[in-house]
């Protein structure tokens, strides 16, 4: 019997530059879909992944984990959903039976699976998703690729830190830490939501794009010390006492402590930036201020329809994020250019269909 194949994105070894080439099309699950990729988001994780920092990555591997799609193929446990709908998916997939998918906390499943981690991903015409009736989310037909495939991650991460972990009020103050497409969405949904946004980069172009997308004030803390960065911050709040949450998007301890420092009493930080290794915190001020210190690690597929409808209704718009569109073939170059430093702002999309 002949192999069906499909073009795909596709690397042997950690940190060699990743070819397109036919491979092998992924296989059914009985309760999975196969969706035929629309379009899929370049993001850090995937080249995190490709360097080698996951673990749970085996090679030969496809990247990728931020998609919209249309659905292809239906196994047989599958009751929610039918070949020719459209869908994302959360980054991480339940399996919906262990304790904390019971609980509702499928974002922190025991058993989790992770397009484009734990099994070959969406930088392909199709990519195979575990567990449907679970992690699947209906996407309307008329909604930009590009907003629907970014809130399968960034958008969705975001949200969950900021609305389900911090409790954002309206007219609270937030600090965003670190201004990725990640932090970017923060800002963005943190202004939909009515707080008032403080956004902090060493690059001007990240800040320049924060404040585009919301963002009311700006620190650059290119050359500064962290405490003139936190003394810049907290001068931006109310009587200078501080945001009543922050969000570090980075992933280094210097910047979770500037973001714990911004706070003002019982203020919230939520974590978000991966870091390599546990950091140091400033815990003196944790207990002095009465602070909390939240981690966040996607949503599931439940929580989705409040950002669906902040996206549909206008008044979140992730698709004003996308600063470039690109090719299936321009996506290993698109990758690697993430090492360089200072790449441009803002979030490049695949575009398949």
């Amino acid at each position: 019997m002949q192999t069906v194949t499909m073009k795909a994105v596709y690397f042997e070894e950690f940190g060699v530059l990743p070819v397109l080439r036919e491979v092998p099309e992924p296989l059914l699950s009985a309760a999975g879909v196969i969706v035929r990729v629309e379009a899929t988001g370049v993001c850090r994780s995937d080249w995190h992944g490709w360097l080698g920092h996951d673990t749970d990555i085996a090679l030969p591997h496809v990247p990728g984990h931020e998609l919209v799609g249309v659905i292809d193929a239906v196994g047989p446990l599958v009751r929610r959903f039918r070949v020719g709908q459209r869908v994302t998916v959360p980054f991480v997939c339940a399996c919906g039976d262990c304790p904390e998918c019971d609980a509702g906390n499928g974002q922190v499943c025991r058993n989790q699976t992770q397009p484009g981690f734990t099994h070959w991903g969406s930088y392909a015409e199709r990519v195979a998703l575990h567990n449907a009736d679970v992690n699947l989310i209906a996407i309307p037909g008329d909604l930009d690729a590009g907003a629907a495939a970014l809130l399968g991650c960034r958008f969705a991460t975001s949200y969950r830190a900021l609305v389900h972990q911090a409790g954002l009020q309206r007219r609270e103050t937030l600090v965003v830490v670190g201004c990725g497409g990640v932090g970017l969405s923060a800002v963005m949904i943190g202004q939909a939501l009515g707080a008032t946004v403080i956004a902090v980069d060493i690059s001007t172009d990240a800040l320049d794009a924060a404040t585009r997308v919301g963002a009311a004030h700006v620190v650059n803390s290119f050359g500064l010390g962290d405490a003139e960065v936190v003394q810049r911050i907290r001068a931006l709040t109310p009587n200078g006492s501080g945001a009543q949450v922050s969000l570090e998007a980075l992933g280094r301890e210097n910047t979770v402590a500037i973001g714990i420092r911004s706070l003002a009493t019982r203020g919230r930080h939520v974590q978000i930036g991966l870091l390599a290794d546990d950091p140091r915190m400033p815990l003196g001020t944790v207990i002095a201020r009465e602070l909390t210190v939240l981690g966040s690690h996607g949503m599931p597929a439940h929580d989705y329809p409040a950002l669906l409808e902040l996206v549909v209704s206008g008044r979140l718009r992730p698709n004003d994020l996308i600063s470039r569109r690109i090719t299936l073939a321009d996506a290993p170059a698109a990758l690697a250019a993430m090492s360089t430093p200072g790449a441009p702002a803002g979030v490049t999309l695949i575009e398949l269909d």
